[in-house]
């Protein structure tokens, strides 16, 4: 008797075949339909769904015998990516086995890592198997697949996502899909002419693939049309100079220029590993900030830094959390022990997105949470016991579980500290040692460039401060801002590296890593802080079209829109004797310090004024007359002379004042009366804001011109706080542009 054990693994494959397939085209269906998330979905869920779904098609295919051993390996597989993606750290258990609370909040420490991924992976595992035991017969292949590709088409219509791709390989799969159920009722009813047409499998299967494969490349590189006609709804959109996301129109120009389709959003970051790329700014709101001070609003800090971004330290996954914080309570700060003058602030956040965050936000310090919730409806009393303070990173973290959903509303009171350059100049180096191991760690890919650069830049200052100041003003003056840099000049596998010497430009996280390193580079203890800058305030507080309602706050407060394209990075230097301290070294941004108040200057006693002596008498009638009407014809005919001679006068009068300047001195001249123009045409600018807030301020009031002011903004920018000179043309082409800007307004 042969030995038949070689053909055992194949006759197991053949076995069920259509069985086997339809978890595959299951598979694929999913997986397109997940892509679609890719603004919604942090990259570890991503992660977690593409790897169950290749699990799960390897257990069906591969593992035989009964279907409970396969559906608990599902289950495994399942819980074993989500622990490997989610981050999951072992905790240590607790010394003694009662009393149960520290058990308790171990258990809670231990599977806070894997919320809210495991509340995705298995609602998407039961959706795999549902789809792949229960789709079987002609119409529920065509319902589920019609379901995606319905789906896919209403995402692709309505919103700025290209999903042409995705629903093209959903119609491929589709067809497959019920070409295989065809095959499958063909041999279930006539299995002897099915056993005759597997002895030639080329000419019965190369006909089926052709045809699939002219359908998916149809689908897929058919070229791109406009349509012949509008929707009213577009049509109506567009007379108010408002763009409407569709099915065409962006989307279409942007694939035919060879720029990506799908770029990510700025927002709030979940994952700080992996830093760089580009984004587009997403203007959708987050929450609005009622504060009677202008801040920015942090959220987490990290520590470590690994070549490619930012993770947190085992120290700060043990960091002793304080919970059961009751409302008005004063939460510990390393501000206690160190005497360092600090203002109020006063917040209330009210949240418009419905994303849960990890923390609660807060400028600067947070010392007490005044209310959870409407503080009106129950005085502060939903303040979850859970909540937790984590004094030494400055963090109020929510409850990770989704039993306790992130609040709509919440007030908290911070200590800002006020900056003393006097004092900052007086700390003396750091010499605490475990602090210094913490905060000024850097991985063996920093590279001795970076290093030296650091020695240079702080070369000659005196002063801890005077050397962080160093660092963050070169970064402000010599890289410019951009939310697209070009990432094919990256060369070098550090973070950091690439950007200061072979990227040169990028956004916040590029200048606020790089700063976090050179400093830390220096000695000096860095840490790196994230959050949101802080927004602009509504339009339903300024009158008319951008002039305010009553006098400004010299303070900045007010009520403020925060939105995704607020989210930000900085860094946060520790000086000893006056504790943690905000640095900004953003070209365009300008942390809102406290500063000291100033002693009112002393008024001087005045003296009785004298009584005004009468006026004497006006002699109206002497030279009135010939003196007006010798002005009146001398300023008539320079008026003549002037209106004949304008062009000329125009050109010497520009010759002179500009023949000398720069590119980039033009580009800041011109951007400068723009400003002045705006203000004229109510659109005004006030002094606590940067140009940045105002442009995107004016760009809400004015959406036609969002995109123009844009243009304008980065331009400026570039060169404002590049290094790199702009050419006469680029000025000139940014003066046309301001013109047709103004022309407009």
């Amino acid at each position: 008797m042969g030995d038949n054990r070689g053909s055992r693994p194949l006759k197991y494959l053949a076995s069920n075949w259509y069985g086997k397939l339809a978890f595959l085209f299951s598979a694929v269906l999913l997986w397109q339909w997940f892509d679609s998330l890719e603004n919604y979905w942090w990259p570890q869920t991503f992660a977690i769904v593409h790897g169950l779904l290749i699990a799960g098609v390897a257990i069906e295919w591969l593992v035989p015998g009964p279907r409970w051993i396969r559906l608990a390996l599902h289950g495994l597989a399942t819980l074993a990516i989500t622990i490997r993606q989610s981050g999951f750290v072992w905790v240590d258990t607790p010394d003694k086995l009662r009393p149960l609370q520290p058990w308790g909040d171990w258990f809670a420490a231990l599977v806070s890592p894997l919320d809210p991924y495991i509340w995705i992976s298995f609602p998407v595992l039961l959706l795999y198997l549902f789809a792949g035991y229960f789709c079987r017969t002609r119409y529920q292949v065509i319902f589920l697949a019609g379901a995606s590709v319905f789906s896919l088409s209403i995402l692709d219509s309505f919103t700025e996502i290209y999903f042409w791709d995705e629903v093209a390989w959903s119609v491929f799969v589709a067809l497959a899909w019920l070409a295989a159920e065809h095959f499958h009722r063909f041999q279930q009813k006539h299995p002897e002419t099915w056993s005759h047409m597997l002895q030639y499998p080329i000419s019965f299967a190369f006909p089926v693939v052709l045809v699939l494969a002219v359908v998916m490349a149809s689908g897929l590189f058919v070229p791109n049309i406009q349509p012949i006609l509008k929707d009213p709804y577009t049509i109506w959109m567009e007379s108010r100079g408002q763009s409407v996301p569709s099915f065409v129109g962006d989307k279409l120009e942007s694939a035919s220029a060879g720029q990506p389709a799908r770029d990510s959003r700025s927002g709030y970051s979940r994952d700080d590993g992996q830093l760089g790329g580009g984004f587009q700014f997403d203007y959708s709101e987050v929450m609005t900030v009622s504060t009677n001070r202008r801040s920015y609003w942090r959220g987490e800090t990290k520590s470590v830094y690994t070549g490619t971004g930012w993770d947190e330290s085992a120290a700060e996954r043990r960091e002793q959390a304080i919970s059961g914080i009751a409302p008005e309570m004063a939460l510990p700060s390393v501000l206690d022990d160190i005497d360092v003058e600090t203002e109020e602030v006063r917040q209330t956040f009210t949240m418009i997105r419905k994303d849960p965050y990890p923390v609660l936000f807060g400028a600067a310090t947070i010392r007490s949470v005044t209310a959870i919730g409407a503080a009106e409806a129950d005085n502060g009393s939903s303040v979850p016991p859970s909540l937790a303070w984590l004094q030494e990173s400055g963090e109020l973290r929510w409850p990770r579980s989704g039993r306790t959903p992130y609040p709509e509303v919440y007030s908290v009171v911070s200590e800002v500290p006020v900056l003393d350059e006097a004092k900052l100049r007086q700390s003396k180096p750091v010499t605490d040692e475990a602090l210094l191991a913490a905060y000024t760690q850097l991985p063996d890919s920093v590279t001795p460039r970076v290093r030296e650069l650091a020695k240079k830049l702080t070369s000659g200052q005196t002063t801890e401060y005077d050397k962080v100041k160093a660092i963050e003003t070169y970064l402000q003056q010599n890289f410019p801002y951009t939310n697209t840099p070009d990432l094919s000049k990256k060369k070098s596998v550090d973070f950091v590296d690439s950007f200061l010497f072979e990227i040169k430009e990028g956004y916040c996280d590029y200048y606020s890593t790089a700063m976090a390193v050179l400093t830390r580079a220096s000695g000096i203890p860095t840490r790196w802080v994230k959050g949101f800058a802080p927004g602009i305030l509504p339009l339903d507080t300024f009158n008319g079209g951008g002039m305010p309602q009553g006098a400004v706050d010299p303070k900045g407060g007010g009520t403020y829109t925060v939105r995704n394209a607020d989210a930000h990075s900085w860094v946060e230097v520790y000086f000893d004797g006056y504790g943690w301290m905000p640095f900004e070294p953003t070209a365009g941004f300008s942390y809102p310090y406290s500063a000291p108040e100033e002693a009112p200057a002393a008024v001087p006693e005045q003296a009785p004024e004298a009584a005004e002596p009468a006026p004497a008498a006006a002699e109206k009638d002497v030279f009135s007359i010939p003196l007006g009407w010798s002005i009146g014809t001398l300023v008539a005919l320079l008026a003549i002379a002037a209106y004949f001679t304008r062009n000329a006068a125009a050109g010497i009068w520009h010759k002179l004042r500009f023949g000398t300047l720069s590119g980039n001195q033009l580009i800041v001249l011109e951007t400068e009366k723009l400003i002045r123009y705006c203000r004229k045409r109510g659109l005004e600018r006030f002094e606590h804001e940067t140009l940045r807030e105002s442009v995107h301020r004016w760009a809400d009031v004015r959406r036609s011109l969002r995109e123009d002011f844009i243009q304008v903004l980065n331009v400026f920018e570039r060169a404002k706080y590049s290094s790199a000179q702009a050419s006469p043309d680029e000025a000139e082409r940014l003066a046309d542009k301001i013109k047709t800007i103004r022309e407009r307004l």
